[in-house]
C-alpha cells in the first residue's frame, strides 16, 4: 500500500483507526467498512511502533473472516498477526499446552455431535429421530456457550425437545457427556470451556498467554456468547488493549447463544472507553438506508447509516403484493430477467429469504426463465466434484511444456473435462456443472500478466486451503443468516409475511426483534436496488408487520402483475401493507 495504512479513510474511520490504545468500542454500522478500519488500525499500529505483530490476536467468527483480515494485514505489509476464530485460538493453545500438563495429548475433536448423540440416546433406550437429535445438538450448544450446567440448564430451559420430555432429554444430555468422555473426546464447544478452565487453573499458562498476546482486537462483538466472553477475559487479564467492532443491529444469533449487551454495556463494563461510532454507509443508496434506518428506528444500539454518495442517488425500493407463492416467485425471476437483459453481471443479483424452504419455488422460476442460480451454504466450491477434477487436470498438465497461451490451455485442459462455450439450460445438475468449470477459467482470465499454468494452479490449491471461493456467474439464492457479512448491487427480499418474517415460532418480544434484525441484515446487503415481496400464500397470511413499520414514505409500490404474468394489480404499501398489517400482532 503505497499511501499507508490510513489512506482513504473517512473522518470516522480514521479516529478509530488511529486510536491505538484500548479499551476502543468501534460501533460500526453496516457498509461502513469495518473489516477495512479493523486491519487498518493493526497496520497503523505495527507502522508506529505501538505494535509487535506476534503480540496481536485479532477474533473473528468464521475461518473466511480470519482469512480475509490475513490477506488484507499482507497486502499491507504485516505478517505474524494471530488472525483467528475463537475456537481456533483456543484449540491452538490447548494442543500447545496440554501435553505440559498432562503428559500426553489433548483428546480429539467430536466430528459428528448428532451420530454420537445417536450412540448415547441408544445407552439409555431412546430411539429419537435425526431432526430431534439436532434439536437436542443446539440445546448442548447453547447451554455450554451460556455456561449452565446440565442442572441449571434444567431450571432455565424446563422443556422437551420434538417427542422428548424434559426428563429424557436431561438423561440424554447425560449420556452424551459421558459417552464422550469414555471415548476421551471433545465437542466445539468443550474447546473453549477447556482452555478456560485450563487458563483459570493453571497460573503458569495464563502467564505465557498474555505475555505471547498483549493487544485485541475483536470483530462481530454483538455475537459474542457468554462463554466467548469469559475466555477474551482470561486472555486479557488486566489490560486494557482491547478494542470491539461490533453493531448490535446485526445480533442476529441470540438463539445460540450470543448476547449483544456486551457491546452494548462496553463502555460501563471499562472505565476510560472511547467509543467510535461508524454511521457513513459506503455500500448503499440512500432510499435503501432510508428503509434500513426506518425499520431500527429507536431500536436499542441502533445507528443511523448515511450514504457516501448524495441524496438524490438510487432508486427508490419497492414493496409488491403477489396473488400466492408461486407467482412471487415467478415475479421476482422476471424482474432478475429484466435486469440480466439490462447488462447487469448475474454475480451482482440475490435473493435473500428467512428460511431454506422458500428456496425451491424461486429456483424452479429461475430455470424457467432460463436464469442460472446457485444457493449460498451448500456445498463448498472447492469440494465440488467438477473443481476437484478441473484442479487436477491443470496440475497434471503443468508438468508438460506449453504449447499455446497460458489461458487457452487452461480453456483446452476445462474442455476435455467437459467446459463447453455455450451454456447447458439452467436448471439441473449439467448447468451447475459447467459454472463451477467456467469458474476456474474467468480465474485464469483474472490472473496477473505472466502467469504460469504451475503458479496458477499451485495458486487454486493455496486458495482451496483458504476455502477462498470465486462467485459463479450465477444469481445467489441465501437465507438471511447466511447473507450476514455479504453485498449485492441488487437484492429481491422475499417472504415479508406474517408467518415467514416473522417466522412464526417467533412470538416473544425478544423473538420478534431478533426477526426485525434479520430484515435489516436482509434489507443493508443491497447497494443499488431492493425490492421487497409478499403473498398471502395458501393460509392467508398478512403482510410482515416490518412492513408497517418501516412505512409507505420509503416504499414504492411495485407492479405484480407486469412482473410475474398473472393478472393482479399491486396495492400500494400504505394499502396493502401498511393497513392490513394493522391486524398483524406486534
Amino acid at each position: 500500500m503505497t499511501g499507508g495504512p490510513l489512506e482513504g479513510l473517512d473522518e470516522r474511520q480514521r479516529e478509530a483507526a488511529t486510536t491505538l490504545r484500548g479499551p476502543v468500542a468501534v460501533l460500526a454500522g453496516a457498509g461502513t467498512g469495518k473489516t477495512r478500519v479493523i486491519t487498518r488500525r493493526i497496520a497503523h499500529g505495527v507502522d508506529t511502533g505501538a505494535y509487535s505483530p506476534g503480540r496481536v490476536m485479532a477474533v473473528t467468527f468464521t475461518a473466511k473472516a480470519a482469512g480475509e483480515m490475513r490477506t488484507r494485514l499482507r497486502a499491507m505489509g504485516v505478517d505474524g498477526v494471530a488472525a483467528r476464530t475463537f475456537h481456533a485460538a483456543a484449540l491452538a493453545q490447548l494442543n500447545f499446552f496440554w501435553p505440559q500438563l498432562a503428559g500426553d495429548q489433548a483428546p480429539s475433536i467430536v466430528d459428528n455431535k448428532v451420530r454420537l448423540l445417536a450412540h448415547a440416546a441408544d445407552g439409555v433406550g431412546l430411539a429419537p429421530d435425526v431432526a430431534t437429535l439436532r434439536d437436542v445438538a443446539s440445546e448442548i450448544e447453547w447451554r455450554k456457550v451460556t455456561m449452565h450446567s446440565i442442572a441449571a440448564y434444567a431450571e432455565a430451559r424446563p422443556r422437551g425437545v420434538g417427542r422428548l420430555d424434559v426428563d429424557q432429554v436431561i438423561a440424554l444430555q447425560q449420556s452424551y457427556e459421558k459417552l464422550k468422555d469414555e471415548r476421551r473426546q471433545l465437542d466445539f464447544e468443550d474447546v473453549l470451556l477447556a482452555c478456560a478452565g485450563m487458563l483459570e487453573a493453571e497460573p503458569q499458562v495464563v502467564h505465557a498467554v498474555r505475555e505471547q498476546y498483549r493487544h485485541f482486537t475483536v470483530d462481530e462483538f454483538q455475537d459474542v456468547s457468554p462463554l466467548q466472553h469469559r475466555l477474551l477475559e482470561l486472555w486479557l487479564g488486566d489490560r486494557r488493549d482491547l478494542c470491539v467492532v461490533g453493531d448490535a443491529s446485526q445480533t442476529i444469533y441470540s438463539f445460540a447463544g450470543a448476547d449483544a449487551r456486551f457491546l452494548l454495556e462496553f463502555e460501563h463494563r471499562h472505565e476510560g472507553a472511547k467509543v467510535v461510532r461508524l454511521e457513513r454507509n459506503h455500500r448503499s443508496d440512500a432510499p435503501i438506508l432510508a428503509v434500513a434506518n426506518a425499520l431500527m428506528r429507536d431500536r436499542p444500539g441502533a445507528l443511523v447509516l448515511t450514504a457516501s454518495r448524495p441524496a438524490a442517488v438510487g432508486a427508490e425500493p419497492t414493496v409488491t403484493a403477489f396473488a400466492d407463492d408461486e407467482a412471487e416467485a415467478r415475479g421476482v425471476a422476471a424482474r432478475i430477467r429484466t435486469q440480466i437483459e439490462a447488462g447487469i453481471d448475474p454475480r451482482r443479483i440475490a435473493v435473500l429469504y428467512r428460511a431454506h424452504a422458500q428456496s425451491a419455488e424461486v429456483l424452479k422460476a429461475l430455470a424457467d426463465a432460463g436464469i442460472a442460480a446457485s444457493v449460498l451454504g451448500g456445498r463448498r466450491f472447492w469440494d465440488i466434484p467438477e473443481v476437484r477434477q478441473g484442479v487436477m487436470a491443470l496440475r497434471a498438465a503443468a508438468v508438460a511444456p506449453i504449447e499455446t497461451g497460458f489461458v487457452d490451455t487452461v480453456r483446452d485442459v476445462l474442455r476435455n473435462i467437459g467446459l463447453t462455450d455455450e451454456p447447458p439450460q439452467a436448471g439441473g445438475a449439467l448447468r451447475d456443472a459447467w459454472e463451477t468449470r467456467a469458474a476456474l477459467l474467468r480465474l485464469a482470465e483474472e490472473a496477473p500478466p505472466g502467469t504460469t499454468l504451475r503458479g496458477f494452479s499451485d495458486d487454486l490449491v493455496a486458495r482451496a486451503k483458504a476455502q477462498d471461493e470465486p462467485a459463479l456467474r450465477t444469481v445467489t439464492l441465501a437465507t438471511l443468516h447466511a447473507a450476514k457479512g455479504l453485498e449485492w448491487d441488487h437484492v429481491h427480499l422475499v417472504g415479508l409475511a406474517e408467518g415467514l418474517l416473522p417466522i412464526g415460532y417467533a412470538t416473544t418480544f425478544e423473538q420478534v426483534d431478533e426477526e426485525r434484525r434479520l430484515a435489516y441484515v436482509g434489507i443493508t446487503r443491497a447497494a443499488r436496488s431492493l425490492s421487497l415481496s409478499w403473498s398471502p400464500g395458501v393460509r392467508g397470511r398478512m403482510p410482515s408487520r416490518f412492513l408497517r413499520e418501516i412505512g409507505s414514505d420509503t416504499l414504492r409500490a411495485g407492479d405484480a402483475s407486469a412482473s410475474s404474468g398473472r393478472p393482479r394489480r399491486a396495492a400500494s404499501p400504505r394499502t396493502s401493507t401498511a393497513a392490513r398489517s394493522d391486524a398483524a400482532p406486534r
